[in-house]
């Protein structure tokens, strides 16, 4: 539920997860206009895990992609560029890095849409310190993540939710795992697609 509530779901705040997590408080998920009983959220045992999967799907399209063209491929840049972003406390999410052309690499990565300008300032300001060429920002995305229990047990999760973007001719720009989730970067116009998708793929 964590995840769920970071990563987009707009069902819990997530710092009301953080605190019942803490001090073991259950939730209670509940209508404001149906007065039925709501959706119990508590920790569960490692056995009631076992056999979870997929039980969520996000989406967040406060995201933008930075893309550091040519960054030199020696020790030390990725120290240096992201040092330089958290000195300014922007959050980086999603990072990708190329496998190099010659002695560069091209360096991606995600920030919240409201911090991209800010990290695109703080990357020229310290351009001299880490070389590299152009910088691109891209603010015409989403992330849409699934989120479960037990991914990295049960092979072809992350298959399934690929072949559901497939079949809905939506192109992936980044990926991330975890052992909770994994996520997508793609077209901010796709993202409802996506999530219905995913959401027909895993949840019936």
């Amino acid at each position: 539920m964590l995840e769920l509530a970071t990563l987009g779901a707009q069902v819990l705040n997530n710092r009301s997860v953080e605190l019942a997590k803490k001090y073991g408080v259950e939730l209670e998920v509940l209508s404001s206009l149906n007065p039925m009983p709501g959706t119990i959220v508590k920790e569960v045992t490692s056995e009631m895990m076992e056999g979870m999967l997929i039980k969520g799907v996000a989406k967040d399209t406060n995201v933008a992609v930075v893309s550091i063209m040519e960054v030199p491929d020696v020790p030390g840049m990725s120290f240096k560029v992201f040092g330089a972003l958290a000195q300014k406390r922007i959050n980086v999410d999603i990072i990708l890095q190329s496998t190099g052309r010659g002695d560069t690499k091209d360096l991606i990565f995600t920030v919240p849409k409201s911090d991209a300008e800010a990290a695109v300032a703080v990357l020229k300001e310290n351009q001299v310190r880490f070389g590299g060429g152009e910088i691109h920002v891209a603010k015409d995305v989403a992330k849409v993540s699934v989120v479960g229990a037990g991914m990295q047990s049960h092979p072809g999760v992350a298959s399934r939710m690929f072949e559901a973007l497939y079949e809905t001719n939506i192109n992936i720009r980044m990926i991330s795992t975890s052992e909770i989730k994994i996520s997508v970067i793609i077209d901010i116009n796709e993202a409802d697609r996506a999530m219905t998708a995913i959401h027909d793929a895993f949840i019936q």
